[in-house]
Protein backbone atom coordinates (compact mmCIF):
# COMPACT_ATOMS: atom_id res chain seq x y z
CA UNK A 1 0.00 0.00 0.00
CA UNK A 2 2.86 2.19 0.74
CA UNK A 3 4.38 1.84 -2.61
CA UNK A 4 1.13 4.22 -3.73
CA UNK A 5 0.59 6.55 -1.01
CA UNK A 6 4.14 7.58 -1.94
CA UNK A 7 3.57 7.20 -5.53
CA UNK A 8 0.94 9.94 -4.93
CA UNK A 9 2.80 11.81 -2.61
CA UNK A 10 5.71 12.28 -5.38
CA UNK A 11 3.23 14.03 -7.49
CA UNK A 12 2.50 16.99 -5.83
CA UNK A 13 6.07 19.17 -6.49
CA UNK A 14 5.14 17.99 -9.83
CA UNK A 15 2.10 20.36 -9.65
CA UNK A 16 4.50 23.58 -9.52
CA UNK A 17 6.56 23.15 -12.84
CA UNK A 18 4.90 24.92 -15.59
CA UNK A 19 2.96 23.10 -18.72
CA UNK A 20 2.60 19.66 -16.72
CA UNK A 21 -1.16 19.39 -16.61
CA UNK A 22 -1.35 16.53 -19.12
CA UNK A 23 1.59 15.10 -17.54
CA UNK A 24 -0.15 14.89 -14.22
CA UNK A 25 -3.32 14.00 -15.52
CA UNK A 26 -1.45 10.70 -17.58
CA UNK A 27 0.33 10.27 -14.31
CA UNK A 28 -3.10 10.04 -12.12
CA UNK A 29 -4.24 7.68 -14.77
CA UNK A 30 -1.33 5.34 -14.99
CA UNK A 31 -1.67 5.36 -11.09
CA UNK A 32 -5.20 3.64 -11.29
CA UNK A 33 -3.99 1.11 -13.54
CA UNK A 34 -0.91 0.33 -11.32
CA UNK A 35 -3.22 -0.05 -8.37
CA UNK A 36 -5.83 -2.30 -10.32
CA UNK A 37 -2.88 -4.81 -11.48
CA UNK A 38 -0.76 -4.75 -8.97
CA UNK A 39 -2.97 -5.60 -6.25
CA UNK A 40 -4.84 -8.64 -7.38
CA UNK A 41 -7.92 -8.30 -5.32
CA UNK A 42 -7.29 -8.76 -1.95
CA UNK A 43 -8.43 -11.50 0.55
CA UNK A 44 -9.60 -10.15 4.34
CA UNK A 45 -6.98 -7.97 4.77
CA UNK A 46 -3.97 -7.54 1.60
CA UNK A 47 -1.26 -5.10 1.02
CA UNK A 48 -0.90 -4.95 4.87
CA UNK A 49 1.87 -2.43 6.61
CA UNK A 50 2.57 0.86 8.75
CA UNK A 51 -1.37 0.76 9.41
CA UNK A 52 -2.48 0.45 6.06
CA UNK A 53 -4.16 -2.26 4.34
CA UNK A 54 -6.55 -2.61 1.46
CA UNK A 55 -9.66 -5.05 1.85
CA UNK A 56 -12.74 -5.36 -1.17
CA UNK A 57 -14.21 -2.54 -0.07
CA UNK A 58 -11.28 -0.43 0.08
CA UNK A 59 -9.74 -1.98 -3.35
CA UNK A 60 -12.78 -0.25 -4.99
CA UNK A 61 -12.94 2.54 -3.53
CA UNK A 62 -9.00 3.68 -3.90
CA UNK A 63 -9.43 2.73 -7.61
CA UNK A 64 -12.72 4.83 -8.02
CA UNK A 65 -10.67 7.95 -6.78
CA UNK A 66 -7.83 7.48 -9.09
CA UNK A 67 -10.11 6.94 -11.39
CA UNK A 68 -12.45 10.08 -11.16
CA UNK A 69 -9.40 12.25 -10.15
CA UNK A 70 -7.48 11.54 -13.56
CA UNK A 71 -11.44 12.52 -15.06
CA UNK A 72 -11.72 15.88 -13.11
CA UNK A 73 -8.24 16.92 -14.93
CA UNK A 74 -10.02 16.11 -17.90
CA UNK A 75 -13.15 17.74 -18.02
CA UNK A 76 -11.46 20.74 -16.36
CA UNK A 77 -9.54 21.59 -19.27
CA UNK A 78 -10.72 25.58 -19.48
CA UNK A 79 -8.61 25.58 -16.74
CA UNK A 80 -5.34 24.94 -18.02
CA UNK A 81 -6.56 27.03 -21.25
CA UNK A 82 -7.05 30.04 -19.47
CA UNK A 83 -4.44 29.77 -16.85
CA UNK A 84 -6.43 30.39 -13.92
CA UNK A 85 -4.03 29.56 -11.34
CA UNK A 86 -4.16 25.94 -12.60
CA UNK A 87 -0.94 25.09 -10.77
CA UNK A 88 -2.70 25.51 -7.76
CA UNK A 89 -5.63 23.46 -8.77
CA UNK A 90 -3.55 20.64 -9.77
CA UNK A 91 -1.82 20.54 -6.53
CA UNK A 92 -5.55 20.56 -4.79
CA UNK A 93 -6.67 17.67 -7.07
CA UNK A 94 -3.12 15.61 -6.38
CA UNK A 95 -3.64 16.72 -2.13
CA UNK A 96 -7.26 15.34 -2.20
CA UNK A 97 -6.48 12.30 -4.07
CA UNK A 98 -3.74 11.62 -1.34
CA UNK A 99 -6.84 12.31 1.32
CA UNK A 100 -8.52 9.79 -0.01
CA UNK A 101 -6.19 7.03 -0.92
CA UNK A 102 -5.38 7.67 2.66
CA UNK A 103 -8.70 7.17 4.24
CA UNK A 104 -9.69 4.61 2.21
CA UNK A 105 -6.51 2.32 3.66
CA UNK A 106 -6.07 3.37 7.10
CA UNK A 107 -6.05 0.21 9.41
CA UNK A 108 -5.87 2.93 12.41
CA UNK A 109 -9.20 4.40 13.56
CA UNK A 110 -7.49 7.61 14.93
CA UNK A 111 -5.46 7.71 11.20
CA UNK A 112 -8.88 7.01 9.55
CA UNK A 113 -10.35 10.09 11.39
CA UNK A 114 -7.68 12.45 10.49
CA UNK A 115 -7.59 11.54 6.50
CA UNK A 116 -11.38 11.82 6.79
CA UNK A 117 -11.49 15.35 7.80
CA UNK A 118 -8.07 16.47 5.59
CA UNK A 119 -10.16 15.53 2.73
CA UNK A 120 -12.31 18.52 3.69
CA UNK A 121 -10.08 21.37 2.98
CA UNK A 122 -8.82 20.91 -0.72
CA UNK A 123 -13.00 20.47 -1.72
CA UNK A 124 -13.52 23.70 -0.19
CA UNK A 125 -10.70 25.20 -1.78
CA UNK A 126 -12.05 24.38 -4.96
CA UNK A 127 -15.23 25.86 -3.99
CA UNK A 128 -14.13 28.60 -3.03
CA UNK A 129 -11.75 29.36 -5.59
CA UNK A 130 -13.62 27.94 -8.83
CA UNK A 131 -16.99 28.48 -7.88
CA UNK A 132 -18.71 30.22 -10.32
CA UNK A 133 -21.28 32.00 -8.12
CA UNK A 134 -20.93 34.26 -5.31
CA UNK A 135 -22.79 32.43 -3.04
CA UNK A 136 -20.21 29.88 -3.13
CA UNK A 137 -18.96 31.44 0.06
CA UNK A 138 -21.28 30.59 1.74
CA UNK A 139 -21.61 26.67 0.33
CA UNK A 140 -18.45 26.68 1.84
CA UNK A 141 -19.64 27.73 4.79
CA UNK A 142 -22.54 24.86 5.02
CA UNK A 143 -20.18 22.18 4.05
CA UNK A 144 -17.69 22.70 6.51
CA UNK A 145 -19.89 23.67 9.45
CA UNK A 146 -22.05 20.87 9.05
CA UNK A 147 -19.57 18.26 8.16
CA UNK A 148 -17.39 18.89 11.41
CA UNK A 149 -19.80 20.11 13.48
CA UNK A 150 -21.24 16.34 13.38
CA UNK A 151 -17.13 15.09 12.98
CA UNK A 152 -15.81 16.25 16.38
CA UNK A 153 -18.02 13.90 18.65
CA UNK A 154 -16.39 11.16 16.77
CA UNK A 155 -13.00 11.70 18.04
CA UNK A 156 -14.14 11.76 21.65
CA UNK A 157 -15.69 8.31 20.57
CA UNK A 158 -12.31 6.76 19.19
CA UNK A 159 -10.78 7.96 22.30
CA UNK A 160 -13.48 6.22 24.16
CA UNK A 161 -12.58 2.93 22.22
CA UNK A 162 -9.03 3.32 22.64
CA UNK A 163 -9.41 3.86 26.04
CA UNK A 164 -11.75 0.76 26.82
CA UNK A 165 -9.53 -1.70 23.91
CA UNK A 166 -6.41 -0.57 24.10
CA UNK A 167 -5.37 -0.33 20.47
CA UNK A 168 -6.74 1.86 17.76
CA UNK A 169 -6.25 -0.52 15.06
CA UNK A 170 -9.63 -1.70 13.63
CA UNK A 171 -8.66 -5.06 13.48
CA UNK A 172 -7.22 -5.66 17.48
CA UNK A 173 -10.95 -3.33 17.86
CA UNK A 174 -12.73 -6.12 16.38
CA UNK A 175 -11.83 -9.02 18.06
CA UNK A 176 -12.19 -6.83 21.60
CA UNK A 177 -15.73 -7.78 23.22
CA UNK A 178 -17.43 -4.34 24.99
CA UNK A 179 -19.64 -3.66 27.31
CA UNK A 180 -22.71 -2.50 25.37
CA UNK A 181 -22.77 0.76 23.94
CA UNK A 182 -24.89 3.36 25.58
CA UNK A 183 -27.23 5.21 22.93
CA UNK A 184 -24.68 8.26 22.91
CA UNK A 185 -21.40 6.57 22.15
CA UNK A 186 -23.67 5.14 18.98
CA UNK A 187 -24.72 8.28 17.97
CA UNK A 188 -21.30 9.61 18.27
CA UNK A 189 -19.90 6.99 16.26
CA UNK A 190 -22.24 7.25 13.49
CA UNK A 191 -23.11 10.58 13.01
CA UNK A 192 -20.49 12.14 11.08
CA UNK A 193 -20.79 9.15 8.33
CA UNK A 194 -24.77 9.98 8.04
CA UNK A 195 -24.20 13.73 7.49
CA UNK A 196 -21.41 12.76 5.06
CA UNK A 197 -23.53 10.34 3.16
CA UNK A 198 -26.04 12.93 3.34
CA UNK A 199 -28.87 11.65 5.46
CA UNK A 200 -32.22 13.01 4.59
CA UNK A 201 -32.88 15.78 7.42
CA UNK A 202 -28.89 16.21 7.47
CA UNK A 203 -28.27 16.94 3.51
CA UNK A 204 -28.96 20.54 3.10
CA UNK A 205 -25.27 21.26 2.41
CA UNK A 206 -24.86 19.41 -0.73
CA UNK A 207 -27.11 20.75 -2.96
CA UNK A 208 -26.06 23.93 -2.57
CA UNK A 209 -22.02 22.86 -2.90
CA UNK A 210 -22.59 21.37 -5.90
CA UNK A 211 -24.16 24.07 -7.45
CA UNK A 212 -21.83 26.47 -6.34
CA UNK A 213 -18.76 23.96 -6.89
CA UNK A 214 -16.71 23.65 -10.54
CA UNK A 215 -17.23 20.33 -12.47
CA UNK A 216 -14.15 18.96 -10.51
CA UNK A 217 -15.63 20.00 -7.13
CA UNK A 218 -18.72 18.48 -8.45
CA UNK A 219 -17.27 15.17 -9.57
CA UNK A 220 -15.25 14.28 -6.57
CA UNK A 221 -18.23 15.44 -4.28
CA UNK A 222 -20.57 12.78 -5.95
CA UNK A 223 -17.92 10.43 -7.16
CA UNK A 224 -16.05 9.93 -4.09
CA UNK A 225 -16.40 12.06 -1.05
CA UNK A 226 -20.14 11.01 -0.66
CA UNK A 227 -18.64 7.18 -0.58
CA UNK A 228 -16.39 7.97 2.68
CA UNK A 229 -20.54 7.88 4.85
CA UNK A 230 -20.76 4.64 3.28
CA UNK A 231 -17.57 3.58 4.32
CA UNK A 232 -16.93 4.91 7.20
CA UNK A 233 -20.16 3.14 8.80
CA UNK A 234 -18.95 0.02 7.06
CA UNK A 235 -15.57 0.06 9.19
CA UNK A 236 -17.43 1.41 12.44
CA UNK A 237 -20.73 -0.85 12.18
CA UNK A 238 -19.05 -3.87 13.78
CA UNK A 239 -18.27 -1.99 16.91
CA UNK A 240 -21.43 -0.61 17.62
CA UNK A 241 -24.10 -3.41 15.97
CA UNK A 242 -25.75 -3.93 19.17
CA UNK A 243 -26.90 -0.70 19.54
CA UNK A 244 -27.82 -0.58 15.69
CA UNK A 245 -29.86 -3.80 15.56
CA UNK A 246 -32.10 -1.95 18.27
CA UNK A 247 -32.24 1.75 16.29
CA UNK A 248 -31.78 0.78 13.18
CA UNK A 249 -35.82 1.00 11.61
CA UNK A 250 -34.95 4.53 12.35
CA UNK A 251 -32.48 4.98 9.95
CA UNK A 252 -33.90 2.94 7.35
CA UNK A 253 -37.45 4.84 7.65
CA UNK A 254 -35.37 8.40 7.60
CA UNK A 255 -33.63 7.31 4.70
CA UNK A 256 -36.76 5.75 2.59
CA UNK A 257 -38.80 8.67 3.07
CA UNK A 258 -36.61 11.32 2.44
CA UNK A 259 -35.55 9.06 -0.45
CA UNK A 260 -39.39 9.47 -1.58
CA UNK A 261 -39.60 13.15 -0.34
CA UNK A 262 -36.04 14.06 -2.46
CA UNK A 263 -37.40 12.37 -5.24
CA UNK A 264 -40.79 15.09 -5.49
CA UNK A 265 -38.09 17.82 -5.09
CA UNK A 266 -36.10 16.90 -7.76
CA UNK A 267 -38.91 16.81 -9.82
CA UNK A 268 -39.78 20.31 -9.38
CA UNK A 269 -36.07 21.35 -10.04
CA UNK A 270 -35.51 24.26 -12.77
CA UNK A 271 -31.28 24.23 -12.44
CA UNK A 272 -29.96 21.01 -14.44
CA UNK A 273 -27.19 20.21 -11.38
CA UNK A 274 -29.43 20.76 -8.85
CA UNK A 275 -31.61 18.19 -9.72
CA UNK A 276 -28.68 15.41 -10.35
CA UNK A 277 -27.32 16.62 -6.68
CA UNK A 278 -30.78 16.32 -5.41
CA UNK A 279 -30.80 12.85 -7.09
CA UNK A 280 -27.75 11.84 -5.44
CA UNK A 281 -28.96 12.08 -1.67
CA UNK A 282 -32.41 9.94 -3.00
CA UNK A 283 -29.58 7.04 -4.27
CA UNK A 284 -27.60 7.53 -0.70
CA UNK A 285 -30.54 6.89 1.06
CA UNK A 286 -31.00 3.84 -0.37
CA UNK A 287 -27.30 3.03 0.26
CA UNK A 288 -27.72 3.93 3.66
CA UNK A 289 -30.93 1.71 3.94
CA UNK A 290 -29.17 -1.26 2.84
CA UNK A 291 -25.86 -0.70 5.16
CA UNK A 292 -28.25 -0.22 8.40
CA UNK A 293 -30.41 -3.81 7.62
CA UNK A 294 -26.62 -4.94 8.20
CA UNK A 295 -27.61 -8.01 6.11
CA UNK A 296 -25.57 -9.43 3.52
CA UNK A 297 -26.91 -8.59 0.58
CA UNK A 298 -27.48 -5.05 2.01
CA UNK A 299 -23.62 -5.03 2.68
CA UNK A 300 -22.93 -6.00 -0.81
CA UNK A 301 -25.78 -3.56 -2.50
CA UNK A 302 -24.29 -0.70 -0.50
CA UNK A 303 -21.10 -1.46 -2.35
CA UNK A 304 -21.91 -1.85 -5.84
CA UNK A 305 -24.06 0.95 -5.93
CA UNK A 306 -21.27 3.27 -3.46
CA UNK A 307 -19.15 2.61 -6.91
CA UNK A 308 -22.40 2.59 -9.43
CA UNK A 309 -23.49 5.98 -8.21
CA UNK A 310 -19.63 7.68 -8.49
CA UNK A 311 -19.43 6.76 -12.09
CA UNK A 312 -22.90 7.58 -12.99
CA UNK A 313 -23.28 11.07 -11.06
CA UNK A 314 -19.82 12.03 -11.79
CA UNK A 315 -20.75 11.40 -15.59
CA UNK A 316 -24.08 13.37 -15.18
CA UNK A 317 -22.19 16.47 -13.45
CA UNK A 318 -19.43 16.52 -16.78
CA UNK A 319 -22.48 16.49 -18.97
CA UNK A 320 -24.00 19.21 -17.48
CA UNK A 321 -20.95 21.68 -17.61
CA UNK A 322 -20.37 20.27 -21.28
CA UNK A 323 -23.84 22.35 -22.03
CA UNK A 324 -23.25 24.99 -19.42
CA UNK A 325 -20.34 25.75 -21.23
CA UNK A 326 -21.81 26.20 -24.09
CA UNK A 327 -24.92 27.89 -23.43
CA UNK A 328 -24.20 29.72 -20.56
CA UNK A 329 -26.92 28.85 -18.11
CA UNK A 330 -27.87 25.70 -16.40
CA UNK A 331 -31.36 26.54 -16.46
CA UNK A 332 -33.43 23.53 -17.58
CA UNK A 333 -36.03 26.57 -19.74
CA UNK A 334 -32.72 27.70 -21.58
CA UNK A 335 -31.26 24.35 -22.17
CA UNK A 336 -33.90 22.83 -24.05
CA UNK A 337 -34.09 20.58 -27.45
CA UNK A 338 -30.65 20.01 -27.39
CA UNK A 339 -31.16 17.25 -29.80
CA UNK A 340 -31.02 19.51 -32.42
CA UNK A 341 -28.09 21.43 -31.11
CA UNK A 342 -25.37 18.25 -30.16
CA UNK A 343 -26.98 15.41 -31.56
CA UNK A 344 -24.58 12.93 -30.60
CA UNK A 345 -24.28 14.05 -27.17
CA UNK A 346 -27.72 13.66 -26.42
CA UNK A 347 -26.56 9.96 -26.78
CA UNK A 348 -24.84 10.49 -24.01
CA UNK A 349 -27.15 12.23 -21.90
CA UNK A 350 -29.58 8.94 -22.88
CA UNK A 351 -27.03 6.77 -21.91
CA UNK A 352 -26.31 8.45 -18.45
CA UNK A 353 -29.38 8.97 -18.07
CA UNK A 354 -30.45 4.85 -18.04
CA UNK A 355 -27.63 4.13 -15.69
CA UNK A 356 -29.24 6.95 -13.41
CA UNK A 357 -32.76 5.24 -13.39
CA UNK A 358 -30.96 1.64 -13.04
CA UNK A 359 -31.66 0.38 -16.13
CA UNK A 360 -29.30 -2.92 -17.15
CA UNK A 361 -26.85 -3.81 -18.26
CA UNK A 362 -25.30 -1.28 -15.56
CA UNK A 363 -24.14 -1.73 -12.10
CA UNK A 364 -26.90 0.38 -11.13
CA UNK A 365 -29.13 -2.42 -11.63
CA UNK A 366 -27.03 -4.64 -9.90
CA UNK A 367 -26.37 -2.90 -6.63
CA UNK A 368 -30.06 -1.72 -6.69
CA UNK A 369 -31.53 -4.83 -7.06
CA UNK A 370 -29.36 -6.43 -4.20
CA UNK A 371 -30.74 -3.15 -1.89
CA UNK A 372 -34.35 -4.13 -2.53
CA UNK A 373 -33.42 -7.24 -1.67
CA UNK A 374 -32.36 -7.09 1.31
CA UNK A 375 -34.96 -3.89 2.62
CA UNK A 376 -37.64 -6.28 1.55
CA UNK A 377 -36.02 -9.39 3.65
CA UNK A 378 -35.26 -6.95 6.52
CA UNK A 379 -39.39 -5.67 6.52
CA UNK A 380 -41.77 -6.11 4.01
CA UNK A 381 -43.14 -2.87 5.36
CA UNK A 382 -40.60 -1.21 3.56
CA UNK A 383 -41.65 -2.22 0.00
CA UNK A 384 -44.03 0.76 -0.22
CA UNK A 385 -41.58 3.19 0.10
CA UNK A 386 -39.14 1.29 -2.15
CA UNK A 387 -42.13 1.01 -4.98
CA UNK A 388 -42.70 5.02 -4.46
CA UNK A 389 -38.32 5.31 -4.96
CA UNK A 390 -38.39 3.17 -7.79
CA UNK A 391 -41.00 4.74 -9.82
CA UNK A 392 -40.05 8.51 -9.29
CA UNK A 393 -36.52 7.99 -9.53
CA UNK A 394 -37.62 6.85 -12.95
CA UNK A 395 -39.50 9.81 -13.44
CA UNK A 396 -37.24 12.46 -12.49
CA UNK A 397 -34.40 11.15 -14.65
CA UNK A 398 -36.88 11.21 -17.34
CA UNK A 399 -37.77 14.52 -16.86
CA UNK A 400 -34.37 15.75 -16.66
CA UNK A 401 -33.70 14.03 -20.47
CA UNK A 402 -36.93 14.70 -21.50
CA UNK A 403 -36.90 18.38 -21.16
CA UNK A 404 -33.19 19.25 -22.08
CA UNK A 405 -33.40 17.25 -24.84
CA UNK A 406 -36.75 18.07 -26.70
CA UNK A 407 -38.61 21.15 -27.44
CA UNK A 408 -38.17 24.43 -28.44
CA UNK A 409 -34.74 24.76 -28.91
CA UNK A 410 -33.36 28.47 -27.58
CA UNK A 411 -32.46 30.65 -30.32
CA UNK A 412 -29.55 32.27 -29.10
CA UNK A 413 -27.76 29.08 -28.89
CA UNK A 414 -27.25 28.69 -32.55
CA UNK A 415 -23.54 30.11 -31.93
CA UNK A 416 -22.83 26.91 -29.86
CA UNK A 417 -21.19 23.50 -31.38
CA UNK A 418 -21.06 20.12 -30.92
CA UNK A 419 -19.06 18.30 -28.23
CA UNK A 420 -14.53 17.71 -28.60
CA UNK A 421 -13.15 14.56 -28.75
CA UNK A 422 -11.64 15.11 -25.05
CA UNK A 423 -15.23 15.60 -23.86
CA UNK A 424 -16.42 12.21 -25.50
CA UNK A 425 -13.61 10.68 -24.00
CA UNK A 426 -14.54 12.01 -20.42
CA UNK A 427 -17.75 10.45 -21.37
CA UNK A 428 -16.90 7.17 -22.62
CA UNK A 429 -14.64 6.35 -19.79
CA UNK A 430 -17.73 7.44 -17.14
CA UNK A 431 -19.93 5.16 -19.24
CA UNK A 432 -18.14 1.95 -19.97
CA UNK A 433 -16.50 0.93 -16.28
CA UNK A 434 -20.31 1.15 -15.41
CA UNK A 435 -21.50 -1.25 -17.67
CA UNK A 436 -18.64 -3.50 -17.75
CA UNK A 437 -18.33 -4.25 -14.34
CA UNK A 438 -21.37 -6.56 -14.42
CA UNK A 439 -19.60 -8.76 -16.44
CA UNK A 440 -17.18 -8.82 -13.26
CA UNK A 441 -19.39 -8.39 -10.43
CA UNK A 442 -18.21 -11.65 -8.34
CA UNK A 443 -15.93 -9.36 -6.37
CA UNK A 444 -18.57 -7.15 -5.61
CA UNK A 445 -20.97 -9.28 -4.65
CA UNK A 446 -19.28 -12.27 -3.26
CA UNK A 447 -16.67 -10.89 -0.88
CA UNK A 448 -17.11 -11.70 2.93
Amino acid sequence: MLKFLLMTLFLMPLCFYKNVWHVLQLSVYLGGALFLFVSSTPGVLGESGYYFGCDVVSFGLILLSFWICGLMLSASQGIYKDGYSDNFFLFLVTSLLLALVLTFSSTNILFFYIYFEASLIPTLFLILGWGYQPERVQAGTYLLFYTLLASLPLLLGVFFFYETGGSLSLTHLYCHVYPKPSVLLYLVMILAFLVKMPMFLVHLWLPKAHVEAPVSGSMILAGVLLKLGGYGLFRVMNLVQIKNILYSYLWVSISLVGGVMVSFICLRQSDLKSLVAYSSVAHMGLVLGGLMTMNYWGMCGAYMMMIAHGLCSSGLFSLTNMTYERLGSRSILINKGLLNLMPSMSMWWFLLSAANMAAPPTLNLLGELSLLNSLVAWSWVTMSMLMLVSFFSAAYTLYLYSYSQHGKLNMSSYSSMGGTVREYLVLILHWLPLNLLILKSESGIMWL
